[in-house]
């Protein structure tokens, strides 16, 4: 049996079990969107490295995984507790896929926000959501973007209303378990922001140790006229999971849309973040760490289109891989005839930590128009052994020396980060369990000085 036919078959699974559950039919647009998401996936296969978006990256620990559909949302909650942020937040919670009302806590949202399920969101007022999803996010985008679209059933729907600030986070927690068989799941995200609104939307992937599963998730988001959204995706999956994430962002006049991508865990992780900039004075900030070790494989491909003029983008990636660890930055940059006097800038630069370590990446700027300011970079290096040495003179111990630098080379971005809990994961996961605060910056300063 072909990788697609598995795929196909666990689909007739849960369209047949969702029939089963339910007394009113699916929704005719739900029903089309899912036929026309498995024609393209049966269509299209698997992508192979033959495909030049995945040259880099083998897909086979997935096609070739044999992946049942999660029946519940089992989950501890000292254990939820424990893996979440410890954020004062709106929280929407999931269990490898299934929806939590548990470990959720939508009491008290402010008015004109709703947040829920996308299940629920399909029964109230599908009419409604069917107006905005998939709307950017449509099966051509991937094969992966068809299968999510094939299996479309659950996920995340957040609606901002226009003039509402919401204070406190929203986080959209996704939990994944040590099953005995491994699962999948196909979350939707849907963000829509109006005019002058804001918002913080933190997604956060994480589980137990010994899980081994497959997301594989997609998310659009749909900023009005001045809205501002600071959006994270906190990737702290376990080892053994397998990640496939997707964010297509439609940006109106004089809205600011900032991402915070990073990726802290996963065996195999691929990201596609794109933004379209649709109205004079959109902004767009894109700020990217990824920290891999032993095997981790981990894909970050990025797309910003200026379709209009007097817009502005501006992207630093850093990565930091030790070991046997790999990593991809694939970052491009379109602007659009006419669209005229825009700034964009990127920047892609990685730490190596071993020799065995390796990056692949490619920064791309397609300009089709004359009066523009644009930049692009990326480099790679290592450590300053030199560095290292002028720390530990002041009493610092090797290890703890190295993981402060490394640190200090992600800090262009962390500092960008304005919530703690978040700042303290990469810490942990960067440099380990550190004795006390350090001030990077002057500690950098100390280290150069001595060199000179």
């Amino acid at each position: 049996m072909s990788a697609t036919h598995t795929f196909l078959n666990r689909l007739e699974e849960r369209i047949t079990h969702l029939r089963e559950s339910s007394t009113e039919p699916e929704p005719s647009w739900i029903a089309a969107r899912r036929q026309a998401g498995t024609a393209r996936f049966e269509a299209l296969g698997f992508p192979t490295k033959r495909d030049e978006a995945w040259k880099y990256t083998d897909v086979r620990r997935i096609s070739e995984g044999d992946f049942a559909l999660a029946q519940n949302a089992d989950f501890s909650k000292t254990t939820a507790a424990t893996l979440g942020l410890p954020l004062e937040a709106i929280r929407l919670s999931f269990v490898d896929g299934v929806f939590s009302s548990d470990l959720s806590d939508m009491t008290d949202l402010p008015q004109g926000l709703g947040v829920e399920p996308l299940s629920q969101a399909l029964k109230t007022n599908h009419e409604s959501v069917g107006g905005s999803l998939g709307r950017l996010s449509g099966v051509e985008f991937s094969p992966f973007a068809a299968l999510n679209t094939a299996f479309t059933d659950e996920g995340a729907v957040i609606r901002i209303g226009p003039g509402v600030v919401v204070e406190k986070p929203i986080v959209i927690q996704f939990f994944s378990r040590a099953n005995a068989q491994p699962v999948m799941s196909h979350p939707r995200v849907l963000i829509e922001a109006g005019a002058r609104s804001q918002a913080t939307v933190i997604e956060h992937y994480v589980g137990e140790e010994e899980a081994a599963n497959f997301t594989n998730v997609a998310g659009e988001a749909l900023l009005e006229r001045g809205a501002i959204l600071e959006h994270y995706i906190l990737q702290e999956a376990p080892l053994g999971d397998l990640h496939i994430g997707s964010l297509h962002i439609a940006q109106d006049r004089d809205s600011r849309f900032t991402s915070f991508n990073i990726n802290l865990g996963g065996a195999l992780v691929r990201n596609d973040l794109v933004a379209d900039l649709n109205g004079e004075g959109a902004e767009a900030n894109y700020y990217g760490l990824f920290f891999a070790q032993d095997r981790q494989h981990v894909d970050n491909h990025t797309l910003v289109n200026h379709n209009a003029p007097h817009t502005f983008s501006n992207e630093n990636y850093k990565g930091i891989l030790d070991d046997r660890a790999r990593g991809v930055f694939n970052g491009k940059v379109i602007v659009k005839r006419d669209s005229q006097k825009i700034e964009a800038h990127q920047s892609n630069a990685n730490l190596l930590l071993s020799d065995r370590a390796e990056i692949d990446t490619k920064p791309e700027l397609e300009i089709y128009a004359d009066d523009v300011k644009c930049s692009h970079g990326a480099t790679t290096g290592q450590l300053d052994e030199e560095a290292v040495f002028a720390l530990r003179t002041r009493g610092i111990d090797e290890q703890t020396a190295r993981g402060l630098l490394t640190l200090a080379f992600a800090g262009e971005v962390m500092d960008k980060v304005t919530l703690e809990p978040v700042a303290e994961r990469v810490e942990r996961a960067v440099a380990g369990k550190l004795p006390e605060r350090f001030n990077l910056s002057d500690l950098v300063d100390v280290a150069t000085a001595d060199q000179a």
